[in-house]
């Protein structure tokens, strides 16, 4: 077998060869890393969002979207009194009607973007259990406590939307009372107002959906009590199965990011393929020298993919690298709020053997071709 300083002097003969197979590999690793961070960031923030613990009652037929949903306001009442086994911290009975609407909200700098708000009483954290008040306080009549993520949502500094800073809804002035947390989840994008303020400025007399946290209840007593009530014309969901189905919405989007990278990424491995090619060809009579000294064919194939690898390792740490500057900590928004692009292990390690992959796979057809002619027709050429 050639010794691997071998494989390292030939990747140096060629520094314009070399630049384009280590940036060719670079790319394509680096597409990957961003396809598949996009995709495990969209479907984790929606996994994590839901709890198993919590039912959503929504309006009978409406049960693929909150923001479609009606339930009459008596519905939260009788919810709470009526199934036995919910959860009461405090005394209080975790159940929280709530109405979720989705319009633009306008900074004090005129910058307007679309958003999820959400009308909701104290009871909420109660429900939400992974919600923490970082700073300020619950909203009052007339205020509005945002997600840590909506100055990412806005693109603005967080200063912009810090407790004592206001922004409209319409024609109404809020003012930022606090700023909240839900970590991983699609909560910390979103501004919570008083449910009375925003049921005024809606227009609507009902609530989107009321969120019950189980204790010793099981799905079942919820099911029975929606039952029971035709009258109200509800619907249970477990909350996590709803963000399941949300998930499932958007895999559509998540196959379009991979068809796309794929695209892009086959056309930098054809790219590189045909560098190997005329690479490798021009070696010819330089491997069949090395054979007529004694080395195997499968010797200088193991040598010539010790080079590819040598060159696609190469551009997976500039992929690495470029990718904790560019991607690491990035927040993207999507219509449910925003999620923000994590570099973990997992996504680390698709990357490391994605260019594994193409380092030993990428050069076989050049180098087998080179390595082909029979030896006397090799020395000739």
């Amino acid at each position: 077998m050639l010794p691997i300083t071998y494989a390292i002097r030939n990747l140096f003969r060629d520094p314009g060869r070399l630049l384009q197979t280590v940036g060719g590999s670079a790319l394509v690793v680096l597409l990957i890393i961003a396809a598949s961070a996009l995709h495990q960031g969209m479907e984790g923030v929606l996994q994590a969002s839901g709890s198993k613990n919590n039912v959503i009652l929504l309006g009978a037929g409406s049960e693929e979207s909150v923001e479609r949903s009606e339930v009459h306001l008596d519905a939260e009442a009788s919810a709470s009194t009526a199934i036995p086994g919910l959860a009461r911290p405090l005394g209080s009975t975790a159940a929280s009607g709530e109405i979720v609407y989705m319009a633009p909200l306008t900074l004090e700098t005129g910058q307007k973007e679309q958003s999820l708000l959400r009308g909701v009483t104290e009871k909420a954290l109660l429900v939400h259990t992974h919600v923490r008040v970082l700073t300020g306080s619950f909203p009052r009549p007339g205020q509005v406590m945002v997600g840590r993520l909506m100055a990412r949502h806005f693109g603005v500094s967080f200063d912009e939307l810090a407790p004592g800073k206001r922004l409209s809804f319409g024609n109404t002035k809020f003012t930022i009372s606090g700023v909240f947390e839900a970590p991983g989840t699609v909560l910390e994008s979103e501004a919570w107002f008083d449910r009375n303020d925003l049921a005024t400025l809606t227009q609507r007399n009902t609530l989107s959906a009321i969120y019950l946290r189980l204790d010793e209840a099981e799905f079942d007593d919820v099911q029975v009590f929606t039952m029971q009530r035709n009258d109200l014309e509800l619907s249970a969901i477990r909350e996590d199965k709803y963000y399941e189905k949300l998930s499932g919405f958007y895999a559509p989007l998540r196959a379009m990011i991979w068809i796309t990278t794929t695209l892009v990424a086959a056309g930098a491995v054809f790219g590189g393929l045909n560098t190997l090619y005329a690479a490798f060809a021009s070696r010819i009579r330089e491997m069949a020298t090395l054979q007529s000294i004694g080395y195997t064919r499968r010797a200088l194939l193991l040598s010539l993919i010790q080079e590819s690898l040598l060159s696609t390792l190469t551009g997976a740490l500039l992929a690495f690298l470029l990718a904790q500057f560019l991607l690491q900590g990035v927040t993207i928004p999507f219509s449910l709020g925003t999620f923000t692009i994590e570099l973990t292990p997992t996504i680390i390690l698709t990357g490391l053997f994605s260019s594994i992959a193409l380092g030993t796979l990428g050069p076989l057809p050049p180098a087998l071709r080179c390595l082909r002619p029979a030896l006397p027709v090799a020395l000739r050429s």
